[in-house]
């Protein structure tokens, strides 16, 4: 499974790419909206530091005015897919940005359905917003594995992004369920490294070595 980074702090992706941790990144207004600078500058130092995919997001509310954002985001670098919301205009424009071979990233989806018709558009990615169904008493990991099967059955190149990721089982899950993407927060992905028996085993050992020294 891939590990994409949820975030447009360039402090947090350097830290992680030094772990060989990130395949690519997923941003959007409210990440952006918690920077200091101007977005547009962000976004292309983004897309400079990180080799993979970088998701940038539109604003706009009808087909035409997110394929002109689309046209412009690109501009930012070859890596750049854009996000797309889970709207019937939004279909629309998917559609279109397909047929110009612009990447998609199809976000805000809380169906089966909605991901199914998102593939059928020529989305490259859809988008899973499982902790926020996890927060409205759903499963969030269940429409992760219904699209799995429904792009598995009919042979969708789109890949499940898994999104909205809250905690570390959220991507055990989504690996064990086989989704192709996940996309983390910084905080979630430095938790994955840390148990606290990894921490008291090493503790142990550095005990008993000071005390082999001593003898």
């Amino acid at each position: 499974m891939k590990f994409f980074i949820d975030t447009a702090n360039l402090d947090q992706i350097r830290k992680a790419k030094e772990y060989n941790l990130i395949d690519g990144v997923t941003t959007n207004p409210t990440l952006f909206s918690r920077e200091t600078g101007d977005w547009r500058e962000i976004a292309a130092k983004i897309c400079r530091e990180v080799e993979g995919p970088v998701s940038l997001e539109v604003i706009g509310l009808e087909a035409e005015e997110m394929v002109s954002e689309a046209k412009e985001l690109v501009k930012f670098g070859p890596n750049v897919v854009v996000k797309i919301p889970m709207t019937e205009q939004g279909l629309k424009a998917v559609n279109i940005l397909s047929g110009l071979g612009i990447m998609t990233n199809v976000t805000l989806v809380f169906s089966p359905l909605q991901g199914l018709l998102a593939a059928k558009a020529g989305a490259a990615y859809v988008s899973p917003f499982v902790g926020r169904l996890d927060g409205l008493g759903q499963s969030g990991m269940e429409l992760v594995e219904q699209l799995t099967t429904i792009f598995d059955n009919y042979d969708f190149s789109t890949q499940v992004l898994v999104a909205s990721i809250r905690h570390p089982m959220h991507v055990l899950e989504a690996a064990l369920i086989g989704a192709d993407v996940a996309t983390v927060p910084f905080s979630v992905i430095m938790s994955l490294v840390r148990h606290p028996m990894t921490d008291k085993g090493l503790q142990q050992f550095l005990d008993d070595w000071k005390k082999s020294q001593a003898k």
